[in-house]
C-alpha cells in the first residue's frame, strides 16, 4: 500500500476514508492513526484534520494542546482555514492564553490568503482596536473585500459602515445595497435595518409595503425587534390591512422574547380588548413584567392599577412605590402624581417639602397642571417661601401651554401690579386667553375691562357681550352688572324688565347690591309691578347681608310701615 510505504497523499486519503466510512467501515482510530502519520510527515491538510479531531474529541480524548499544535503547524504551512482557527484559539484564551496581537496576525494571514471569514474578522479587530491600533479605513477595506467575496456578515457591516459614514464617506445608496444583499442573502439584523430603511421613507404606499415584507422576513427568523415593528404595522394598517388579531400575535411574540415596549402594548391590548378578549388580570401580569423591566409608562399604569383596584386588590402602598418609580424614571404625569400624594397625605405621609420638590420636577418637564400647582406653592407660601416674582414666572408658564386658570390668575397679577410692575394690556391679553380656553369669571373681567378702558380702549357694546356671556355662565356679579347695563341703557338699549329679570338672578345668588337694586325695583315698580312687601323682603336681604343703603332703607319702611308694620324699635335698631 501507498499509505504504508510512506506517500503522504496516501495516508491523508487513508484517513479520510476511515473517518467517513467511505469503501470501509467507518473508524476513527484508523482515520487518526493515518491523519497523524500524514501531518507528521508534512501534509497540510491533515495537520488540520488531526487539529480538529483533537479539538472536537470525536471518539478519541480531547486533546486542546495537541489541537493548538496541530493548527498551528498547520497554519505555519499556509492552511487558510487553520491560520483562522489559530486566530480564533488566541482571541478567545480559553485552550492557550490570550494574546490580540497574535490573533490579529493570524486573522491578517488567512484574510490576506482569501478567507473572507478571516476578512470580516480582521475589520473586526480594526473597528475595535483590538491587537492593534484601530483604524476605520481599514475596516471599511476588509468588510469590503469580505462582503465582495459574499460574506453575510460583512455586507451587514459594510452597509452599516456607508450608513454611519465609519472610515468611508456616508452614501445611503451603498448602505442601502448592501443591507440588500445581506437581506437577501438571510442576514437577520440586515433584514430588520432594510425595513426600517423603507419604513423612514414612507411616503409613498409601496415602500411600507416593503418595509412591511422585511419586518415579516425578520420576524419570522426571530428578530425581537421586527417583531414589534411588525405588529405596529398590522395597529396602523401600514404596508398591510389593519389586522389586531396579527398585531396582537407579534406582540405577544416579541413580549415572550423580552421586548420591554412590547410587553406594554401586549398588556395594553388585554386591558383594551384590541385584538383578543378584554383579561385584565393577564394586562396586569403584562404591566407588571414591562414593569419590573423598566418601562416607566408600564410602571405608571401598573400604580395607577394598583390605586383603582382594577384586577388586583387595592394596594396604595404598592401604587405609590411604582408611582415614585415612574417618577424617578422621569414620568411627567407620575411626577405629578406623587407630588399630590405628598400634598394630600393620600398613599404616604403628607410632606409638603416632598411635594414641592416633585412638583417642582414636573413642572419643569413641562406638565401643564403641576407648573400651575408649583406656581400657587409660592403664589400661597404653604410649600415654599411666598414669592410673587416666581409664582408669576410659572403662571406664565402653565398660561402659555394654555391653562385657563391660570391666565386668569396671571391676568389678575398683572392688573393688580403683583409679583411684577402693573400691565394693564398684559392683564387684557391674558383675560382674553383664558376666555378663549373657556373660563367663565375671565369673561367677566374682560367685560370690565372694555367698560372701563383697561388695557384696552372703552367700548360699551363688547363690554355688554361678555357681561352677558359671564352672566348666563352664573357669574353672580356679571348678572348685576348685566342688569345694571340694562338699567342705564349701557351697551344696549335700556330695557326696566330684563334689568329687573337680572337683578332678581343676582339677589337668589345672594348679590347683596343687586338684593338692594332687587328691593328699589318692586318699591317703585320698576320693571316689575309695584310690591310694596317683595320690597321689604329684599331690603331685609340685603341689609342682613351687609348692603349699608338696606339698612337705611329698611328703617324708614319700619318707621312708615310700608310693606311692614310700622315697629320704632326696629328702626332705631
Amino acid at each position: 500500500m501507498a499509505a504504508e510505504n510512506g506517500h503522504i497523499d496516501a495516508q491523508y486519503n487513508l484517513a479520510r476514508l476511515y473517518y467517513n466510512g467511505e469503501e470501509t467501515e467507518k473508524n476513527l482510530e484508523k482515520a487518526l492513526y493515518w491523519y497523524q502519520k500524514a501531518a507528521e510527515n508534512g501534509q497540510i491538510d491533515a495537520q488540520f484534520c488531526l487539529a480538529t479531531l483533537y479539538y472536537f474529541g470525536e471518539n478519541i480524548e480531547k486533546a486542546l494542546k495537541e489541537a493548538f499544535y496541530w493548527y498551528q503547524k498547520a497554519a505555519e504551512n499556509g492552511h487558510i482555514y487553520a491560520q483562522l482557527n489559530v486566530a480564533g484559539l488566541y482571541y478567545n484564551g480559553k485552550e492557550i492564553e490570550k494574546n490580540l496581537e497574535k490573533s490579529f496576525y493570524w486573522c491578517q494571514k488567512a484574510a490576506e490568503n482569501g478567507l473572507d471569514k478571516a476578512q470580516c474578522n480582521l475589520a473586526l479587530l480594526y473597528e475595535n482596536g483590538e491587537g492593534t491600533e484601530k483604524k476605520l479605513e481599514k475596516a471599511f477595506y476588509w468588510y469590503q473585500k469580505a462582503a465582495e467575496n459574499g460574506h453575510i456578515e460583512a455586507q451587514y457591516k459594510l452597509a452599516l459602515s456607508y450608513y454611519d459614514g465609519n472610515g468611508t464617506e456616508k452614501n445611503l445608496e451603498e448602505s442601502f445595497h448592501w443591507y440588500q444583499k445581506a437581506a437577501e442573502n438571510g442576514y437577520v439584523h440586515a433584514q430588520y435595518n432594510l425595513a426600517s430603511l423603507y419604513y423612514l421613507e414612507k411616503e409613498t404606499e409601496n415602500n411600507l409595503e416593503k418595509a412591511f415584507y422585511w419586518y415579516q422576513k425578520a420576524a419570522e427568523n426571530g428578530q425581537i425587534n421586527a417583531q414589534y415593528n411588525l405588529a405596529v404595522c398590522y395597529i396602523n394598517g401600514e404596508g398591510t390591512e389593519k389586522k389586531l388579531e396579527k398585531a396582537f400575535y407579534w406582540y405577544q411574540k416579541a413580549a415572550e422574547n423580552g421586548h420591554i415596549d412590547a410587553q406594554f402594548r401586549f398588556a395594553l391590548s388585554y386591558y383594551n380588548g384590541e385584538g383578543t378578549e378584554k383579561n385584565l388580570e393577564k394586562s396586569f401580569y403584562w404591566y407588571q413584567k414591562a414593569a419590573e423591566n423598566g418601562h416607566i409608562d408600564a410602571q405608571y399604569n401598573l400604580a395607577s392599577l394598583f390605586e383603582n383596584e382594577e384586577e388586583t386588590e387595592k394596594n396604595l402602598e404598592k401604587a405609590f412605590y411604582w408611582y415614585q418609580k415612574a417618577a424617578e424614571n422621569g414620568h411627567i404625569d407620575a411626577q405629578f402624581k406623587l407630588a399630590s400624594s405628598y400634598h394630600d397625605g393620600k398613599e404616604t405621609e403628607k410632606n409638603l417639602e416632598k411635594a414641592f420638590f416633585w412638583y417642582q420636577k414636573a413642572a419643569e418637564n413641562g406638565h401643564i397642571y403641576a407648573q400651575f400647582r408649583f406656581a400657587l406653592s409660592y403664589y400661597d407660601g404653604k410649600e415654599a417661601e411666598k414669592n410673587l416674582e416666581k409664582a408669576l414666572y410659572w403662571f406664565q408658564k402653565a398660561a402659555e401651554n394654555g391653562f385657563e386658570m391660570a391666565q386668569y390668575i396671571l391676568a389678575s397679577l398683572y392688573e393688580n401690579g403683583k409679583g411684577t410692575e402693573k400691565n394693564l394690556e398684559k392683564a387684557f391679553y391674558w383675560y382674553q386667553k383664558a376666555v378663549e380656553d373657556g373660563h367663565v369669571d375671565a369673561k367677566f373681567k374682560l367685560a370690565s375691562s372694555y367698560h372701563d378702558g383697561k388695557g384696552t380702549e372703552k367700548n360699551l357694546e363688547k363690554a355688554f357681550y361678555w357681561i352677558q356671556k359671564a352672566a348666563k355662565n352664573g357669574n353672580i356679579d356679571a348678572q348685576y352688572n348685566l342688569a345694571t347695563c340694562y338699567a342705564n341703557g349701557e351697551g344696549t338699549e335700556k330695557n326696566l324688565e330684563k334689568a329687573f329679570y337680572w337683578y332678581q338672578k343676582a339677589a337668589e345668588n345672594e348679590q347683596n347690591c343687586a338684593q338692594f337694586r332687587l328691593a328699589l325695583s318692586y318699591y317703585y315698580g320698576k320693571g316689575t309691578e309695584k310690591n310694596l312687601e317683595k320690597s321689604f323682603y329684599w331690603y331685609q336681604k340685603a341689609a342682613g347681608n351687609g348692603e349699608i343703603s338696606s339698612q337705611y332703607e329698611l328703617a324708614t319702611l319700619y318707621y312708615n310701615g310700608k310693606g311692614t308694620e310700622k315697629n320704632l324699635e326696629k328702626t332705631l335698631y
